[in-house]
C-alpha cells in the first residue's frame, strides 16, 4: 500500500500497531489498513471495543479534571497513544493554563503526530520512550525540563499495562516511578480485565493481539489493585472504569462491558 506523507518512513505499515488500533476505535483517521483489519477482528471477537475505548478515554478525561481541580498542575502521561479529542494537555491547561504535561509513548506514529500538534505550546512535550524503561524517562532531559518532580506530579498509565508481560515486573516498574515522585502526587491506572469475560471472548481477543506487536496480558481486579502499591486509593477505588465518578449515573450503566478496569490513587504525605 502507498505509504501516506505523515508516516514515518522507519515503521512497518503492514503490522498493526496497538496505538493505531486504538486511535481506530477512537475514531480517528492516523491508522493504516493492517491497523483497521486487526482493530476488526477485535471487535468481532469483542463488538464492544470501540465502545471501551471510549470509556476507558472518558475515565481519562475526568481523572485529568478532578486532579486539576484538586491542585495538580504537572502530568506524566505514558503511553499516551496518538492524540485525539481531550487529551490530558487540553484539560489541565482549560483550568490552568500553566499546566505542564510530559506525553510518553513509543510508536513513531504517536509521538510524530503529538508532535505535529503540540508545536508552539511550550508547556507540553512529547519523549518517544517505554514504560519498561521508568528511569529512561524519569532522567530524560525534556522530562527534567518541564517537570519539577519535587513537586506533586499526576503519573498516567491508562490502557497500557495490559501490554507488559509480567515477565517485565509491572509492579516494579510502577514503584520506580513512585518512589521519583513528591508526597502529594497521584497515580492514574487502567488496563483490561477478564473480570466477567467468558473464556472464549478472551481467548479470542489474546489472538488478535498477538499479530501485534504487543500481546494481551489481561489482569483481575485484585492484580491491578495490588499495582497502587504505596498509593492511597480513591474512592470508589478500582472499579469499571464508567463507575470511576461517572458524570451521570446513566454513563456507569452496563460498566462490567466496558473491560478496563481503573483507578486513581494518591501518594500519601
Amino acid at each position: 500500500m502507498q505509504r501516506p506523507d505523515w508516516a514515518p518512513d522507519t515503521i512497518d505499515i503492514e503490522r498493526p500497531s496497538v496505538a493505531r488500533m486504538y486511535d481506530y476505535y477512537l475514531g480517528g483517521s492516523h491508522n493504516f489498513a493492517a491497523d483497521r483489519a486487526a482493530a476488526q477482528a477485535m471487535v468481532a471477537a469483542v463488538p464492544e471495543a470501540p465502545l471501551m475505548a471510549q470509556a476507558n478515554r472518558a475515565f481519562l478525561r475526568r481523572a485529568v479534571h478532578h486532579l486539576a481541580e484538586a491542585g495538580i498542575r504537572q502530568f506524566l502521561d505514558i503511553g499516551s497513544g496518538i492524540p485525539t479529542v481531550g487529551n490530558v494537555h487540553e484539560i489541565a491547561q482549560r483550568l490552568d493554563p500553566r499546566s505542564r504535561v510530559v506525553y510518553v509513548d513509543v510508536d513513531p506514529v504517536a509521538v510524530a503526530h503529538s508532535r505535529e500538534i503540540l508545536a508552539g505550546n511550550d508547556r507540553t512535550v512529547v519523549v518517544q520512550e517505554d514504560l519498561r524503561h521508568p528511569e529512561a524517562i524519569l532522567a530524560h532531559p525534556e522530562v527534567r525540563k518541564l517537570l519539577d518532580l519535587s513537586q506533586p506530579v499526576a503519573v498516567m498509565v491508562v490502557a497500557v499495562l495490559h501490554f507488559v508481560p509480567d515477565d517485565d515486573r509491572p509492579a516494579e516498574l510502577l514503584r520506580t516511578l513512585r518512589d521519583a515522585l513528591a508526597p502529594g502526587s497521584y497515580l492514574v491506572l487502567s488496563q483490561a480485565s477478564d473480570d466477567g469475560r467468558s473464556d472464549d471472548e478472551r481467548a479470542e481477543a489474546e489472538r488478535v493481539y498477538r499479530r501485534t506487536d504487543n500481546p494481551l496480558w489481561i489482569r483481575n481486579r485484585a492484580e491491578l489493585t495490588a499495582l497502587f502499591d504505596g498509593f492511597e486509593l480513591l474512592d470508589p477505588g478500582v472499579v469499571w472504569v464508567p463507575q470511576w465518578r461517572p458524570d451521570t449515573p446513566e454513563s456507569a450503566e452496563d460498566a462490567e462491558r466496558a473491560v478496563f478496569m481503573g483507578g486513581v490513587g494518591r501518594l500519601g504525605d
